[in-house]
């Protein structure tokens, strides 16, 4: 049997994929597919998510004129394909690599990313932002939104959805169903009717019984049009998206090519009203140990391609996830009033852990953060204790109830902050470098920010002994240091830090995991005849005013460290400074943070190098502060 030529080298963007057969697109497919696998497998990243959309990537480039008319992923992290036939396939092996190509859409980095994306229900708002644009302008493109079945259900989605008829009669949503949440499995008839009623004679069909039923007396006329619809709705399952004002056609199987390209053509020339597409794909198609992992290798490591065995390295130590989730067990064994709330990252926050011991106590309320919060308001207003465990960058999602449901209320709901500081190869749109000053920045609310796993699992137990007022409590992604846990896990005393280390001269105040950072760098400062206190904050809210006024009384200089963004714990130590006089006494102070930048994806260790947040960067601040930065070349690799 002759082996086809391979076409994907002869793709580097829409207009490659004009005029083919449809036998060719499907090579297109096939190639596409095995390339993404093989990349992915160098490099990591999301592959269950991009493999499922295979065939209507192609289909959508084959169809449409991008990047003139506009395609918008929703998070983007099923875009691989997509940067793969648009121009980005000799740099896929890059992808997530420290000056990489990013693991999501960016419009830094391509034409054909219109709109960046990384959290999930933006693309639908931000596809009717191009359109009321392209429809001021007097332009014809198209404006195409793909969003997933769990992005949909986010509350933004439907705002989006509920004005998008006022707004444009020609919008494009396809609905990416992987999990079947919507519409069971479809086959050749429902296809077949995604065909017919995407279909001019269907349309045109519906609007000669439109016009017959305008005739009738109003009562009938409105029955007759809800009978239309409502019928329509029970073979399709379009009935909720007509009532929003979409077109709506499917379920439609999200592999079939022929079919696909067929819909999407026949979608482009309706211009009456939105259309909604709903495609049923298969998360991890077409790569069996996808298929058969239960998280369809949503996200992976490096993995060899014939077994499809991830290469995961042994941790020295657990992640601090884990140390959160077994805490919060230990502690919920003795205290019936703690319930766990995530939105729809049960494994990510390790609340699957709690939830495995307490089903009838864990809720994931899906990719809703601001009802999240609210809901958590509302169990903690009745005498529960939850603990509301979201990354630190998705809690921005639902920051307005923070402050308006929970903290102006004082009501006792604990915000367990994962994956706060830099992230690593997920980079700027998931770095949690905000949350230090915008929680600490409410009255009554206690921030606290774990230095290793023994202070995460005590910061656990703090929280839950917190009964008259909101807490937060910070950890990263990634594996401890290796500290012993205490079995006992007893309450911290609220606003009160520890010192770990003596010296002369020199004060580093760390808030956060950056305190083994901050004790190599007091080694290493000791070397050079500058011997230096290391403390502990622990909390950034309320504040160690003691512990500050040692520091400041007994050294030349102060450096506080920190895992965040400017104006967080360097500035609220700063402004108790000023405001209780102790910056008269002439003490240099330096406040370490994250860069005034969206640091971009790297190795955690790279980036927190680059912010000078290391241990070098730590020394040479100190160095600096002191008039010694003559020497800070030659001393910090020594």
């Amino acid at each position: 049997m002759p082996v086809a030529t391979p076409l994907l080298d002869t793709v580097s963007g829409s207009a490659d994929l004009k005029n083919r057969s449809r036998q060719e697109l499907r090579q297109i497919a096939d190639e596409l597919r095995a390339e993404t696998i093989d990349a992915v497998s160098v490099t990591g990243g999301h592959l269950g998510a991009g493999l499922g959309v295979v065939e209507l990537t192609v289909a959508l480039h084959h169809v449409f004129d991008t990047p003139r008319d506009i395609l918008i992923w929703d998070v983007g992290h099923q875009a691989y394909p997509h940067k793969i036939l648009t121009g980005r396939r000799d740099r896929i092996r890059t992808l997530r690599q420290g000056g990489g190509l990013s693991g999501f859409t960016k419009r830094t980095e391509s034409p054909y990313d219109p709109f960046g994306a990384a959290h999930a229900a933006t693309s639908i708002s931000a596809a009717l932002g191009f359109c009321a644009s392209r429809d001021a302008g007097g332009r014809d493109n198209a404006v195409i939104a793909v969003i997933g079945d769990g992005s949909i259900s986010a509350g933004m989605a439907y705002e989006a959805m509920n004005k998008a008829a006022e707004t444009t009669k020609r919008l494009i949503v396809i609905l990416n169903d992987n999990d079947m949440s919507i519409a069971p499995p479809v086959g050749g008839m429902s296809n077949y009717l995604a065909r017919l009623v995407s279909g001019g004679r269907y349309r045109k069909l519906r609007e000669v019984g439109k016009k017959a039923a305008s005739v009738l007396p109003p009562p009938l006329r409105e029955a007759a049009r809800k009978a239309e619809e409502y019928a329509r709705g029970m073979a399709t399952g379009g009935t909720f998206f007509e009532e929003l004002g979409f077109y709506y056609i499917g379920p439609v199987d999200g592999h079939d090519l022929e079919t696909l390209v067929d819909v999407l053509e026949n979608a482009a020339r309706i211009d009456d009203r939105p259309v909604l597409i709903h495609a049923v794909t298969q998360k991890g198609k077409g790569y069996a140990p996808a298929e058969n992992a239960a998280d369809k290798y949503h996200g992976v490591v490096k993995f060899n391609v014939v077994t499809g065995e991830q290469a995961k390295a042994r941790p020295n130590a657990p992640s601090y996830t884990r140390v959160f989730a077994d805490a919060l067990v230990q502690l919920a064994k003795d205290d019936p009033a703690i319930v766990g709330v995530t939105a729809a990252m049960p494994s990510g926050t390790g609340l699957d852990v709690f939830g495995k011991a307490f089903p009838e106590r864990m809720f994931d309320v899906g990719i809703a953060e601001q009802h999240a919060v609210t809901f958590a308001a509302g169990m903690a207003a009745d005498g529960l204790k939850p603990f509301c465990a979201i990354y630190s960058t998705f809690l921005q999602r639902g920051y307005d109830q923070v402050v308006h449901d929970v903290a102006i209320q004082s009501l006792p709901v604990r915000f367990a902050t994962d994956r706060a500081g830099l992230v690593g190869a997920d980079g700027q749109t998931h770095a949690g470098s905000f949350d230090i000053g915008f929680m600490g920045a409410l009255p009554g609310m206690v921030v606290m920010a774990a230095a290793d796993e023994a202070e995460l699992a005590l910061m656990t137990a703090t929280a839950a002994a917190i009964d008259d007022r909101p807490s937060c409590f910070r950890y990263p992604r990634g594996e401890g240091v290796g500290v012993e846990i205490p079995a006992d896990l007893k309450p911290l005393e609220i606003g009160r830090g520890r010192i770990l280390r003596e010296g002369g001269a020199v004060a580093i105040l760390s808030f956060g995991t950056r305190l083994e950072a901050s004790l190599k760098a007091a080694e290493r400062l000791a070397a050079m005849g500058l011997p230096a206190t290391v403390a502990d904050a622990r909390f950034a809210k309320p504040l160690d005013a003691g512990l500050i006024r040692q520091l400041t009384t007994h050294h030349e200089v102060l450096v506080t460290v920190e895992e965040g963004a400017m104006g967080g714990f360097g500035a609220f130590v700063l402004h108790h400074m000023a405001a209780e006089g102790l910056l008269d006494r002439g003490i240099k102070v330096r406040t370490l943070t994250l860069p005034d930048i969206f640091q971009e994806h790297d190795k955690p260790e790279l980036q927190y190098a680059l912010a000078g947040l290391d241990a070098d960067g730590i020394v040479k601040a100190v160095l600096t502060a002191l008039g010694r930065s003559e020497a800070v070349a030659g001393d910090l690799r020594a």
